[in-house]
């Protein structure tokens, strides 16, 4: 069985044929996922999929492009958010500078900062979001005792030696449909370097479907394409990889069942 640590079920493209795609994913042996909030006014529908879905979970956050002038996150927004018991995580949360070079990023900053503190007090991990914003992401998670609560660097696109600086401080490191893809071959070998009790694999439905179905809508099921692949370039059987991959899901996140 293989875990899609990172998707987007409630989006309006999925929850639509959500059925067929929870049948999917039973037809192609993914027995879990992680269904990830971005705003305020998606959190309260990813957690009611998990209530409705005994093999969905939910992680309840803020996406760091989302600006929101007139929201305001605070530790007690999110810790009320925590009491029920099929959140498992905190995110998707980080740092992303792509859309933002050149401006003041302090409102992402203090925004992350609120995220790390939530996943302390209540000991769930955080899910991280890291776009050209690497250095400043991995300072503040140092800083933050992030070996206290946990992390998995999500869509991980950096390089080797990135790798192995978050996987320094005890974070796991998830690999999406990216790898796949012909031009990959950093995370190629960033999907060779990871060890494997560290290792997540996901899908960020409904983006970045793997080849063969690059450019298609992504859902769950298709976490088995990125999953085959990179038991290809490990040289191991995907059962191995996926036996793997969902017991670190589960070490990870310690509250799903």
């Amino acid at each position: 069985m293989l875990v899609d640590s990172h998707c987007h079920l409630n989006f309006p493209e999925l929850q639509a044929n959500l059925d067929d795609y929870l049948q999917q994913m039973v037809t192609n042996q993914v027995s879990h996922a992680l269904c990830i909030a971005t705003r305020p006014d998606n959190i309260e529908g990813v957690i009611q999929l998990a209530e409705c879905h005994p093999n969905l979970y939910a992680s309840v956050g803020i996406h760091p492009d989302e600006k929101l002038p007139d929201f305001k996150l605070s530790n007690e927004y999110l810790l009320e958010f925590t009491k029920n018991p099929r959140v498992i995580a905190i995110g998707e949360t980080g740092l992303d500078y792509y859309w933002n070079k050149d401006q003041d990023m302090s409102w992402q900053h203090e925004r992350f900062q609120t995220h790390i503190e939530v996943a302390k007090v209540t000991n769930l991990p955080l899910v991280i979001h890291a776009r050209d914003a690497a250095a400043d992401c991995l300072q503040m998670l140092k800083d933050g005792q992030v070996e206290l609560c946990g992390a998995v660097m999500h869509c991980f696109t950096e390089s080797v030696d990135w790798a192995r600086k978050f996987l320094d401080l005890g974070c796991y490191i998830s690999i999406s449909g990216v790898v796949t893809f012909k031009s990959a071959t950093v995370v190629q070998e960033v999907a060779k370097f990871v060890p494997l009790d560290r290792l997540l694999v996901e899908t960020d439905a409904p983006y970045l479907a793997p080849v063969p179905l690059r450019g298609k809508l992504n859902h769950p099921a298709l976490v088995r394409h990125t999953a085959q692949y990179i038991a290809d370039l490990r040289q191991i059987p995907l059962s191995e990889l996926a036996t793997a991959t969902s017991a670190n899901f589960f070490t990870l996140f310690k509250r799903a069942d």
